[in-house]
């Protein structure tokens, strides 16, 4: 009911924006519980919206009558029509999740490229045969510990379009790839495939030609010397809708797709991508419960029962320029008049601070919520119990 959803302090639930909270249902783990949903307990419209690269990549698969593209949700592209991984894991504990709900490790990739050695060994042990690498220390930790494995390369390219890059802390250059990949063929490791990440929530399509062409340029120079990839990982960066306009996904998808067939020297027999945000981010609907407000130094502010360190850490690693859409409970929101607020969490940490000059109806008050859109990624996995104040559950909108 609404008054249920209004009695919790923080909820998150299926995007409806704004929140129509009159037809709400919300099934709770307890009264008046903090509250946030899954990525399982709905899918976003997203989902919906992955036709072009999704439909493209499966279109071979699919021709043949092949069962998995019915009923795997991944995008995930076979060309030689045989089991190929669906997952990626970047820790041990991550395999542990998927092996709890039934996934088989040989179905999974391993793509964090600077692993502990008690992980790599483990996951080798449990059927693991995948992992990407980015160093020649990194190659004789595999060969050691996962001998004979498949290996994929990271490149570093260029992630200057994103909001969050990547490339100061993973990735090779291009003019190492080559050697590193001859190196793990001597060292008995299986050159396997080529991946890229082009930094999360990518706003710029050319940097995935860009990192195709990149990839090219590798598959050629293996060729030269007897090697050629069987996987091209596209790596994630596939944006969600937040306030800033995005590319859509057909844009992306026409850009990727044209890079393939023009940039490459052959196609390998297995393309996949990893589009998290993008499918979840619009899942959830972050609700705060309004603590209190006061005007310092000239300034408009509003505490709220959930902050950085409670599921919105991406503001912090923005230093405040993550944009988020925001609502709030009043009924009034979308007629009153509005005043610039610093949004700050319930913490005693002033970093714990979340938006600045946000625009909210001047009315807004204590016991007031504030509905956060666009909250399904990197919110519950970041939360944490910071100065006491627990993290948030779930509450779920619709049917699970």
């Amino acid at each position: 009911s609404t008054q249920r959803l209004r009695n919790a302090p923080v909820s998150m639930a299926k995007l409806r924006w704004p929140p129509k909270l009159s037809k709400a249902r919300v099934t709770m783990r307890a009264p008046a519980a903090r509250a946030m949903s899954s990525v399982a307990s709905v899918l976003p419209e997203s989902t919906t919206r992955m036709s072009s690269l999704h439909a493209t990549l499966l279109s071979e698969r699919a021709s043949r009558g092949d069962d998995r593209v019915r009923r795997s949700p991944r995008m995930h592209w076979d060309g030689g029509g045989i089991a190929e991984p669906d997952l990626v894991v970047a820790s041990l504990g991550e395999l542990g999740y998927l092996q709890q709900n039934g996934i088989n490790p040989d179905e999974v990739l391993y793509s964090n490229t600077v692993k502990p050695p008690t992980h790599v060994a483990a996951a080798y042990d449990a059927g693991v045969w995948r992992f990407a690498f980015d160093s020649e220390g990194e190659l004789h930790k595999l060969a050691r510990h996962a001998p004979g494995s498949a290996v994929i390369v990271r490149l570093r390219v260029d992630d200057s379009g994103s909001t969050f890059p990547l490339s100061r802390k993973f990735g090779t250059e291009l003019d190492s790839a080559r050697d590193l990949m001859v190196l793990a063929r001597n060292l008995g490791l299986r050159p396997y495939g080529v991946t890229f990440h082009v930094g999360s929530q990518c706003a710029t399509p050319v940097a995935w030609r860009q990192a195709i062409a990149a990839s090219g340029r590798l598959m050629t120079d293996l060729t030269a010397v007897g090697i050629q990839l069987e996987m091209l990982n596209l790596g994630g960066g596939f944006p969600a809708r937040y306030v800033d306009p995005v590319p859509t996904i057909d844009a992306i998808a026409e850009v990727i797709l044209s890079s393939i067939n023009e940039l490459l020297p052959y196609r390998p027999r297995t393309i996949v991508a990893e589009p998290g945000r993008y499918l979840v981010a619009e899942s959830a609907v972050l609700v705060a419960g309004v603590l209190g407000r006061e005007i310092r130094a000239g300034e408009h502010w509003l505490y709220l029962d959930t902050g950085a360190y409670h599921g919105l850490m991406e503001t912090q690693q923005t230093v405040g320029q993550w944009k988020y859409p925001l609502w709030s409970s009043r009924p009034d929101h979308a007629q009153a008049g509005q005043l610039p607020y610093t949004v700050t969490g319930p913490s005693c940490d002033s970093n714990d601070t979340m938006f600045h000059a946000a625009m909210l109806p001047s009315a807004v008050d204590v016991d007031d919520r504030l509905y956060i859109g666009s909250a399904g990624a990197y919110t519950l996995s970041y939360a944490s119990h910071f100065n006491g104040f627990a993290p948030p559950i779930a509450a779920y909108v619709g049917e699970r």
